[in-house]
């Protein structure tokens, strides 16, 4: 079980999912009332999103759970954000039903790059996690492509599709119908499995809303032909033909970013590809 927190800080507007799928594919604190609608927010400036993410340490985990509670509303001052979500993950960051109280993660949209930027490396809340994580990354990301809606937001696209055998990111979430909970949750390990396994696959996170219904996936990939190499075949194609003729989710997104910052280490290993801009 993944758990979350029930804050959100959302103006204007961000881009929900059974894992990867190029073609398909969390409540809130709400900032001040004259937000244009997401279809002018999305002609706006291309939006910029930031991941952070900590393994904390033992005797951190008090405090994290508070991180949980508060949600993400200690976050409405950041210059520049639009939208936010703190998240719970499953056990070792992974995506089973035990819950990972040591692992959280903050998802955060902003207008710009450098806003995104300044809260990614130079905030007090990064420096909070850093300082209690066992290892942690932070990852800015610009959206290249955006299908479905959080909580009814949307995110404003911007750049290039990258070049054959750059690193690409993708951020899949879903709120899944309470009477398809079972019929969802059986496909997850054999996809999970392949996904650990997946050639080009850098890293998997799992990352929760609330508890089961609400589910997030962020990973990172060699390329775009790795990424859709996965999502395209086996497990993970059979989950997705499932959650699409069942009509699993309520709402969906899925996003493909390019990398313009990845800093720190997760699950040993370095995340430290790009840092551009």
């Amino acid at each position: 079980m993944v758990l979350s927190s029930p804050g959100r800080v959302t103006r204007g507007g961000m881009a929900p999912a059974a894992g990867l799928d190029d073609g398909a594919a969390h409540s809130p604190t709400v900032l001040p009332a004259q937000t244009p609608s997401p279809q002018v927010a999305a002609a706006a400036a291309p939006s910029v999103a930031v991941l952070l993410m900590s393994r904390v340490r033992a005797s951190a985990v008090p405090w994290a759970l508070g991180r949980l509670v508060r949600g993400a509303a200690p976050l409405r001052g950041v210059p520049g954000l639009r939208f936010a979500r703190v998240l719970g993950s499953g056990r070792q960051g992974g995506f089973g039903i035990r819950p990972g109280l040591d692992c959280q993660g903050v998802f955060a949209l902003f207008d710009g790059l450098q806003d995104a930027q300044r809260f990614a490396h130079e905030s007090a809340v990064a420096a909070a996690y850093c300082e209690r994580a066992e290892e942690s990354f932070s990852a800015v990301l610009q959206a290249i492509s955006v299908k479905g809606s959080w909580a009814g937001q949307g995110m404003s696209v911007g750049g290039t599709p990258p070049l054959p055998g750059v690193p690409v990111a993708a951020l899949t979430r879903a709120a899944i119908r309470p009477r398809h909970l079972l019929r969802f949750w059986k496909h997850s390990p054999p996809a999970e499995a392949e996904l650990a396994q997946a050639p080009g696959c850098q890293l998997a996170v799992g990352l929760g809303e609330a508890p089961l219904l609400r589910q997030a996936t962020f990973s990172l990939w060699d390329s775009a032909a790795a990424m859709d190499s996965y999502a395209r075949h086996g497990a993970h194609q059979r989950a997705i033909h499932a959650a699409w003729g069942g009509h699993y989710f309520s709402e969906w997104m899925f996003v493909r970013f390019v990398p313009l910052a990845l800093r720190g280490r997760w699950q040993g290993r370095d995340v430290g590809h790009a840092d551009h801009g």
